[in-house]
């Protein structure tokens, strides 16, 4: 049976976002065709031997209701790789996904990667998509992928700024000239919020709940500004003085405090990174503002938090959620990037 992705490819070339949450694919001439969770669902045969059985959404579904021998796992933590060799049967998966056949020729592949992580770091996430059947590797940092995709001047001497909060981090980035001027990161995005909501939820209510149930609450009635409108929200879970499975109606003023912690440390990096931002590129910021991307973008008025913090605009990017992937995805279009922007992609073998 053919896969949903399955299709008439004209290139064999892809471009990877590979994220905490979410991994994406974008084939060359074909624009993004894959977008599904970062999990994969492993049985062991013992050791470091594993079976898969599942990746992206079919594995997602696992998660908390496998049997001992079955994992459903996320083997990227915080925006980097904690287990290479699963990461890189995930990759197989997901290229499996998009079309069985692709096997027969070894892509090129362009990849997102955290801005400044180690040489060591960059090596390692080389060799996995090498090893998982890739022929070429070009590695670019999110950041300036996350310009490129939002459509920003990266190119040119005038200065921009890129938040992009993701599912295990969040990097801001004040860009020019095809480089990173200034660059800070922090271990906070998507996820850390999903757990602040189940551990306050916990606390105040005694009441459990799983993570895919915060999330759902995030979405629905999550903000970050006081101004919202007040809203509310459902959910099921566990009563933990009785031990009964319960409901519970939560108000949109208590997901705001229980992400108050993370969204106060983003906004105060948006702010520290301003301070150290160059005078001339501060002018240029005046003019065009920030511009938010990521999944974590979307929390309801966070942009009128940071407009208030800063007094800048503050613009969401048209497509918050692809604008990692659209970045590598025009580098995979027109390689000739890499060369404008300065990088040395290293050969195959390194």
């Amino acid at each position: 049976m053919p896969s949903k992705y399955s299709l008439a490819l004209s290139s064999n070339d892809l471009a990877i976002d590979l994220g905490t949450t979410n991994t994406s694919v974008y084939v060359q001439g074909k624009g993004i065709v894959l977008h599904e969770p970062s999990v994969i669902a492993i049985s062991r045969n013992g050791g470091r031997d594993h079976k898969v059985l599942a990746v992206g959404n079919a594995a997602k579904q696992m998660i908390g209701r496998t049997p001992q021998k079955i994992s459903a796992v996320r083997p990227i933590r915080d925006g980097v790789i904690a287990d290479f060799e699963i990461v890189e049967s995930m990759l197989r998966g997901f290229i499996a996904l998009i079309d069985r056949r692709r096997g027969l020729v070894k892509p090129r592949v362009v990849m997102s990667i955290p801005t400044g992580i180690t040489p060591v770091e960059k090596r390692a996430v080389r060799e996995t998509a090498l090893s998982a059947g890739a022929r070429e590797v070009h590695l670019i940092e999110e950041s300036l992928a996350a310009a490129m995709g939002a459509g920003l001047p990266f190119i040119e001497p005038t200065g921009s700024m890129i938040v992009d909060i993701g599912g295990g981090r969040t990097e801001v980035s004040v860009i020019s000239l095809g480089g990173i001027v200034l660059s800070r990161s922090i271990r906070i995005g998507g996820d850390k919020m999903d757990e602040a909501i189940l551990q306050y939820i916990k606390r105040k209510y005694n009441f459990l709940i799983g993570s895919s149930a915060a999330e759902a609450i995030k979405l629905a009635i999550g903000n970050a500004h006081p101004s919202a409108s007040p809203q509310s929200f459902e959910i099921r879970g566990r009563d933990l003085v009785s031990g009964i499975p319960g409901t519970l109606t939560i108000d949109s003023s208590d997901v705001r405090g229980a992400l108050s912690e993370e969204i106060g440390a983003i906004v105060e990096m948006v702010r520290v990174t301003l301070e150290r931002t160059p005078p001339e590129l501060s002018a240029d910021l005046i003019e065009r503002g920030i511009v938010l991307t990521g999944g974590g973008a979307l929390l309801k008025d966070l942009n009128l938090l940071l407009v208030e913090a800063t007094g800048l605009p503050v613009i969401l990017a048209p497509d918050p959620f692809s604008t990692v992937i659209l970045g590598c995805g025009k580098v995979l279009d027109d390689l000739d990037i890499l060369r404008r922007i300065g990088y040395k992609p290293a050969p195959a073998s390194a």
